[in-house]
């Protein structure tokens, strides 16, 4: 098994190693974030006003909630656009040839990067936002250890999102335009933008039979304590349905677009 995932631990390593290099762009995602949430918590703050809550959220929830939903946006680093750049410029030809998984290859090296963002991004990012703006603590430990789990489950969706959307490469000159939705929708309906809390009752059905809730929301609540015990395995067992059902999606599709491939140049 360990020999199995050596060169894939190598991609992640070595993408890890290229992301160290470029410290200036460290930096500069981690002020990216807080000022994103220092926008949002103006924003909430001034729609809040003198009220403490509205239809029992208080402004602490939400504050965590965009606090921990930004800052595991900026965490989860999926590349959109991995797949449609080697069919532009040739090298899936090449790297078909390799004696590795394409897919293996695609999700350790965004896993690599990702797990740079965690220690230089995302944790600082929202250490500095509890000191400024204030987040709720875990509702316990059990709750933030599967907020933990959780939240990789929700990468695991948004990188199956991504798979999916890229697999459309084999057919699309232009992927710009469809990725440029996915996002829209991602930032709208995954409540990273807007807590789910407040969405419109006409929008729940919509909701549970997309898989965006389940990229940033299903972790904030089990963070905040909202679910039970039922209820966080349920939500998880969906998180992995999901994967499931996207991955094969995406599988069927990549099957279907390697016969018909064509590469000039490269």
């Amino acid at each position: 098994m360990k020999r199995m995932l050596a060169p894939y631990l190598a991609f992640a390593k070595k993408s890890f190693l290229n992301k160290s290099a470029y410290r200036f762009d460290h930096f500069m995602g981690i002020l990216n974030t807080l000022l994103k949430i220092f926008i949002f918590w103006c924003i909430y703050r001034t729609l809040y006003g003198a009220r403490t809550e509205v239809d029992g959220i208080t402004m602490a929830m939400v504050t965590t909630n965009f606090v921990l939903s930004i800052g595991l946006d900026a965490l989860f680093s999926v590349n959109d656009y991995y797949l449609p750049d080697r069919i532009g410029n040739g090298s899936i030809a090449t790297e078909l040839l390799l004696p590795v998984s394409f897919q293996g290859r695609m999700l350790f090296e965004n896993l690599g990067n990702t797990l740079f963002k965690l220690f230089f991004h995302f944790l600082p990012a929202v250490v500095v936002s509890a000191l400024t703006v204030g987040i709720l603590p875990p509702a316990g430990a059990g709750s933030f250890m599967m907020f933990v789990v959780s939240a990789l489950f929700g990468y695991g969706v948004l990188w199956s999102v991504s798979y999916l959307l890229q697999m459309f490469s084999f057919w699309l000159i232009n992927m710009w335009s469809l990725i440029t939705i996915k996002n829209v929708f991602i930032n709208v309906l995954s409540g990273s933008m807007i807590p789910l809390w407040f969405m419109p009752d006409w929008m729940a059905p919509v909701l549970k039979v997309l898989p965006f809730s389940s990229i940033y929301f299903t972790p904030v609540q089990i963070y905040l304590g909202q679910l039970t015990s039922q209820e966080i395995l349920g939500k998880c067992l969906i998180q992995l349905g999901w994967i499931a059902v996207l991955y094969l999606c995406g599988n069927f599709l990549w099957e279907k677009g390697k016969k018909k491939l064509v590469v000039q140049g490269g």
